[in-house]
C-alpha cells in the first residue's frame, strides 16, 4: 500500500475525496499556524485576562445594579434596556481593544522577532515556503485573533448574564424583563458581522504592512512603522497646506462615515460599518483597493523574508 510521508495512506485519503497535493500544500501552513500561537500566548492569554477582569468587575457592580435599574425605569421606562446593554457593550469594546493592540504588537515582531533571536536559520532549515510562513503569520490578526476575541466575548455574555439572572433571582426580582430587554444573540451576529468586516477586511492592509515593516527594519519596528506616514503627513501640511495622506490614514483606521447605517435601537456598535448592509459593504471601491494593497504589502514581506538573514 503506497502511504504518504506523514503516514497517512494514500488510499484513505483518496477515498475520503482528499486530494494528496491539497493535503501537503495546506499541513504546512496549519501547522505554521499552530506554531506562532504556541511562541505567542499573549494572543489567547490578554484577551482571556481582561475578561476575567471584566466579569469579576461585574460581579462586583451586580450588588447595587438591581436597585439602580428598577430606580431608572421609574424615572424613564425606555432607559433600562440602554443600561442594561451597557456593561455587555463595554465587555466587548474591552475585549475587542485587547485583541487589536495584541494584533498590532503581534504583526510588528512577526518577521522581526525571529531575526532578532535567530530562529530564523533553524525555520528556514524546515521544508516551509516563505509564503507559507508569511502567509501563517497574517491569518494570526486577520482570522485567529477576530474569531478567538469573539468566542471569548460570547463566553463572556453568557456568563454575565447568567450572574445578572441569579443576581435578580437574589433579589426577588423576575429575570423576565432582562431577556426581553437583552438581545444577546443579535448582538452576537453583530458583533461577528463587525470583526469580519472592519478589523479583518477593513484593516487588513494595516497589517499587512505592519509584517512587511516587521520583515525590513533591523531595529525600533514600532518608530519606523509610525514615523513615515507621520513624516509624510508633516511634509505634506507644509508643502502643500493640504491632509489628504491623513484622511486617507484616518479613513483606513476608522472607517467611511458615509457607509455607516444610522440604525437606532439595535445592536450598540453604531460605528465602524457595524450596521453596514454586506451588498454596500462589498461594492465599496475602497475595500477592494485596500485588499489589493494588503496583497502587495504581504508579498513584499516574503520576498523580505527570503532575502533578509538574522539581525
Amino acid at each position: 500500500m503506497n502511504t504518504q510521508s506523514d503516514g497517512v495512506p494514500e488510499s484513505a485519503m483518496e477515498a475520503q475525496g482528499i486530494a494528496p497535493a491539497v493535503v501537503s500544500r495546506t499541513r504546512p501552513l496549519y501547522w505554521s499556524v499552530r506554531r506562532e500561537l504556541w511562541e505567542n500566548r499573549s494572543i489567547y492569554v490578554a484577551p482571556l485576562a481582561v475578561a476575567g477582569v471584566t466579569v469579576f468587575g461585574y460581579l462586583i457592580a451586580l450588588i447595587h445594579l438591581p436597585r439602580h435599574l428598577q430606580a431608572m425605569m421609574v424615572r424613564n421606562p425606555t432607559t433600562p434596556r440602554v443600561a442594561v446593554e451597557q456593561p455587555y457593550d463595554f465587555a466587548a469594546g474591552l475585549v475587542m481593544g485587547t485583541a487589536l493592540i495584541v494584533a498590532i504588537f503581534y504583526c510588528l515582531d512577526a518577521l522581526h522577532g525571529e531575526r532578532r533571536d535567530r530562529s530564523i536559520l533553524f525555520w528556514k532549515s524546515m521544508p516551509v515556503s516563505d509564503l507559507n510562513a508569511v502567509l501563517a503569520k497574517a491569518l494570526i490578526p486577520l482570522l485567529v485573533l477576530p474569531l478567538l476575541s469573539w468566542g471569548i466575548t460570547v463566553a463572556e455574555h453568557w456568563v454575565m448574564f447568567v450572574l445578572n439572572v441569579t443576581a435578580l433571582v437574589v433579589k426577588g426580582q423576575s429575570p423576565a424583563a432582562l431577556w426581553a430587554q437583552l438581545p444577546l444573540f443579535h448582538m452576537e451576529l453583530g458583533l461577528l458581522y463587525h470583526l469580519f468586516t472592519m478589523h479583518v477586511l477593513w484593516h487588513a492592509p494595516i497589517y499587512a504592512y505592519l509584517i512587511m515593516v516587521s520583515g525590513w527594519a533591523r531595529r525600533a519596528t514600532f518608530l519606523w512603522a509610525f514615523l513615515p506616514p507621520l513624516a509624510i503627513s508633516i511634509l505634506e501640511k507644509i508643502l502643500f497646506n493640504t491632509a489628504h495622506f491623513a484622511h486617507m490614514i484616518q479613513y483606513r483606521l476608522a472607517g467611511d462615515p458615509a457607509l455607516v447605517a444610522s440604525t437606532a435601537g439595535t445592536f450598540p456598535f453604531d460605528e465602524h460599518m457595524t450596521h453596514l448592509s454586506p451588498i454596500m459593504f462589498l461594492a465599496t471601491p475602497s475595500l477592494w483597493t485596500g485588499l489589493v494593497v494588503a496583497a502587495l504589502f504581504l508579498y513584499a514581506a516574503v520576498q523580505l523574508r527570503r532575502c533578509q538573514g538574522p539581525i
